[in-house]
């Protein structure tokens, strides 16, 4: 414990524990974190390669998956070679400009993703709802803009958060009892007045995840009345074959990230490494599986594979 102990000579840095009671078994614990991240960047990679190459994939539904993979292949990477340094090096330290960009990252990434989830939601409505009218209401570049437009949201929305949080004094004690500099995580070693960066923490978990799943809830909800209005039984399964592999997506990366929140906020009585690899599995199990998903219920990329 001594060697965790800060000195002026420290003020700059803070200390990432790992995952706290499970010290003896970071050995072990990085083989499922390091293969879940290769198998994540080999499908990603896979996916942007296969579209890329075949002329036929480069419409608006793929030009997604395409955005999608991004932010798959990103998210982990922000995570897992530091959590890797952690358990195999004993590479502990991080500095606190360090500490704040990898959490400007990560968030704006998972929000990113929230946002081209939301755009593949319109993608299947038009898609499903106005066939005729698809090619004119979206194009490559449409998704594009849409694509840019998520990742300016996400900026503007997160940007606040590293810097309210760099104009709070820091405790003393700089341990912070996890992986990642999440803001959760780095918030709890600030002693100043964080009244107004919890206010607006909270404001910017309800408005995204409150104003992106009441769209795509919306959406797929105006898609399951048309497709229960179509005659022909094999349009009806073509539709809810896609609308399934949307929503499976999109589950494995909601629920998740809900319960992690939520067990963050309000479960005291659970083990601090329980909600600590909940945290982590929320960052690595739907970056691997969604090009897996995709690939199984897609017959064009399947194919194409």
């Amino acid at each position: 414990m001594a060697a965790l102990n800060f000195t002026n000579s420290d003020a700059s840095t803070f200390i990432l524990t790992g995952i706290p009671g499970l010290e003896a078994a970071h050995i072990w614990i990085s083989i499922p974190f390091f293969t879940f991240y290769i198998v994540s960047l080999l499908g990603n990679v896979t996916l942007l390669s296969v579209v890329g190459m075949e002329q036929t994939l480069q419409k608006p539904m793929y030009m997604l998956l395409c955005i999608l993979a991004l932010t798959d292949i990103a998210t982990p990477t922000f995570v897992v070679p530091k959590a890797l340094g952690i358990f195999w090096f004993n590479l502990k330290g991080i500095t606190v400009t360090g500490c704040l960009t990898q959490m400007f990252f990560l968030h704006t990434v998972s929000v990113t993703h929230s946002a081209t989830l939301v755009t593949m939601a319109f993608d299947r409505y038009v898609a499903i709802c106005n066939p005729l009218r698809y090619a004119t209401i979206l194009s490559n570049a449409q998704i594009a803009k849409l694509g840019l437009v998520g990742f300016i949201r996400a900026v503007l929305f997160i940007l606040p958060l590293p810097l309210l949080l760099s104009q709070q004094p820091f405790c003393a004690n700089r341990i912070i009892p996890h992986m990642q500099c999440e803001y959760l995580a780095v918030e709890k070693v600030m002693c100043g007045d964080l009244t107004v960066t919890r206010i607006y923490g909270w404001v910017l978990m309800f408005v995204i995840n409150g104003f992106d799943l009441t769209l795509i809830a919306l959406s797929y909800g105006l898609i399951i009345r048309a497709v229960l209005r179509i005659s022909s039984n094999k349009a009806h399964q073509k539709a809810l074959n896609t609308c399934t592999t949307h929503i499976s997506v999109m589950l494995t990366y909601y629920i998740p990230g809900l319960f992690s929140s939520l067990t963050n906020q309000f479960g005291q009585g659970i083990a601090p490494y329980v909600r600590i690899v909940l945290a982590d599995l929320y960052l690595l199990i739907p970056p691997m599986l969604n090009p897996i998903i995709y690939g199984v219920k897609t017959k064009e990329l399947r194919d194409r594979v």
